[in-house]
């Protein structure tokens, strides 16, 4: 499935086709193809860009005082309480040097009253590696299943998957065909492409969500054209957490660190990997995981 920035298409698995953001076509994207295809360093980018605020900012939103009772509705007192979640939010953005956009308000105040509730992406653990007691990386399957993707391509990574993010927590509560919040899902998953000298990351970045339990057999219609719902065929993967910022400087690092622990291998994909994001952007040593993807068997 080739890879583009903001406009083409693909052809899904069945033979349907969609519509991926405009750019260059490129060479195909494991979790492009297993998913369809339809997400910043800390730098001062353009005011109107969307911020480097992702699902985990919200978890320091439940050390607030106050309850978030926003829901979208006009009373002054919900129009009250979304602007002091949104001047937290705004504050939390200005640690990673970025603009928060004021249609923001109402999804945060819905992100904040369900932050507590979220579902793993199910998977089966095939087999754990490890050395000196400790594990040094798992193998696992994950079932097919449908997911929300958005593609940016911006300068820096961080940049687009801040703002695939952005579109996502729009669709997820209530921008989407059911009007209501679908609920929270991890890891948000981005896959990332080498160049081909392997040095750099590529700027496309696909940014993947996946659907909740209830919403897998008939999930909600994004409002959004550049979300797109997209079945990924079971994909298997080799997992290695690591802790930390993940800019495309420590992403880079941790591939290269993964080689040495795997040693020469065929088994798996040298130039698409996947960066799986389950915790705060704002916590220093906060949880991540690089996957390789196998080889279709």
């Amino acid at each position: 499935m080739g890879r583009g920035g903001r406009g083409g298409g693909r052809r899904l698995p069945g033979g349907r086709r969609r519509h991926a953001p405009r750019g260059p076509p490129g060479r195909q994207g494991a979790l492009s193809a297993a998913l369809g295809r339809p997400g910043a360093v800390s730098v001062p980018f353009p005011a109107d860009a969307m911020a480097r605020i992702t699902l985990e900012d919200l978890e320091r939103l439940g050390d607030e005082p106050a309850t978030a009772a926003g829901d979208g509705s006009d009373s002054e007192d919900d129009q009250e309480e979304q602007g002091r979640l949104f001047a937290h939010w705004e504050a939390v953005a200005s640690t990673h040097r970025v603009s928060l956009p004021r249609d923001m308000a109402g999804p945060i105040a819905q992100m904040a009253r369900h932050s507590q509730a979220r579902e793993p992406v199910p998977y089966v653990s095939l087999s754990q590696h490890g050395k000196c007691d400790e594990a040094a990386y798992e193998e696992r399957r994950y079932p097919a299943g449908k997911w929300a993707c958005v593609t940016m391509g911006e300068p820096m990574y961080e940049q687009s998957i801040s703002m695939s993010f952005m579109k996502l927590m729009r669709y997820i509560c209530k921008e989407n065909s059911v009007g209501c919040h679908l609920g929270m899902t991890i890891p948000v998953l981005n896959e990332i492409h080498l160049t081909k000298e392997g040095t750099k990351l590529e700027r496309e970045v696909l940014t993947a969500y996946y659907l909740p339990g209830e919403f897998q057999q008939n999930p909600p219609v994004p409002m959004d054209p550049e979300i797109h719902i997209t079945e990924r065929a079971p994909l298997r993967v080799i997992t290695r957490v690591f802790y930390g910022m993940t800019t495309e400087e420590t992403i880079l690092r941790e591939i290269s660190h993964f080689w040495e622990l795997l040693g020469s291998t065929d088994s798996v994909l040298r130039e698409t990997y996947i960066v799986a994001s389950y915790e705060n952007p704002s916590i220093p040593q906060r949880r991540n995981e690089i996957w390789f993807i196998c080889r279709a068997e």
